[in-house]
């Protein structure tokens, strides 16, 4: 089994991730030749900065088929989105205009991707993610080590994660790409066995470098067999759904 990779922008154009889709291919094949033989899409879905609705992510996806079609030793692809938490687009989840993570037919509850302001979290968020639920979808959050309520007190993630959020590292922060605080929040929440899976959150063809040295530093930390998990097993049964 190969890695799966729930978090990266490689479509073009549409974000402040690859430009062309030229780039975009690139980024794809660099993966691929890392190891992940999926790889979902997650454009930022966030008004006032990123205004891409549903039907905008998927006619993106759709624009960049042929190319990918025409190319060989890519990965398996997939569209989700990366939800910004907001008032805004928390009705879209409620309302079912979302972009979940695809799932196996039959599945009671699909993954969704989710987002926080970095600086602070909303009020009654667990509640919130209850009520996702109802809702037939899962919580997966994005980079909680890179979150400041996170660098104070990680014991902030405890009602998420009795609200049923999984959480989702970026490979990277390992690496010291966000900083000093993001890595340290990282590598304790590894060391606490909290997160369900890792991704590479790519943004260009020149993240590469990072997501390679960031997989080195990943199993220096964890060894070969949660390695393998939380790139590989872990991100597959989220694809299932639950």
């Amino acid at each position: 089994m190969g890695y799966a990779d729930l978090h990266c922008h490689w479509i073009a154009s549409i974000d402040d991730g690859c430009r062309t889709p030229e780039a975009g291919v690139e980024l794809l094949k660099g993966l691929f030749s890392l190891g992940f033989s999926t790889v979902v899409a997650t454009p930022h879905m966030r008004p006032g900065m990123f205004d891409n609705d549903r039907a905008a992510l998927e006619r993106a996806f759709a624009r960049m088929q042929p190319m990918l079609a025409a190319e060989g030793g890519l990965p398996q692809v997939h569209l989700s989105s990366e939800h910004y938490f907001d008032e805004q687009v928390y009705a879209r989840l409620r309302a079912g205009e979302g972009v979940p993570y695809p799932s196996r037919p039959g599945a009671k509850a699909r993954g969704v991707l989710v987002e926080m302001n970095p600086v602070a979290f909303p009020p009654q968020l667990a509640r919130s993610f209850v009520e996702l639920r109802r809702k037939g979808l899962f919580v997966v959050l994005a980079h909680p080590e890179r979150y400041q309520p996170v660098w104070k007190d990680d014991g902030c993630l405890d009602p998420l994660l009795d609200a049923g959020a999984r959480l989702l590292l970026d490979i990277c922060a390992v690496v010291g790409k966000y900083g000093r605080a993001p890595q340290r929040a990282a590598e304790k929440l590894l060391e606490d066995e909290a997160y369900e899976a890792a991704c590479s959150d790519a943004h260009k063809p020149e993240d590469l470098d990072d997501v390679a040295r960031a997989i080195d530093r990943l199993t220096e930390l964890v060894g070969d067999e949660e390695r393998d998990r939380l790139l590989g097993a872990a991100p597959a049964a989220i694809l299932e759904g639950i």
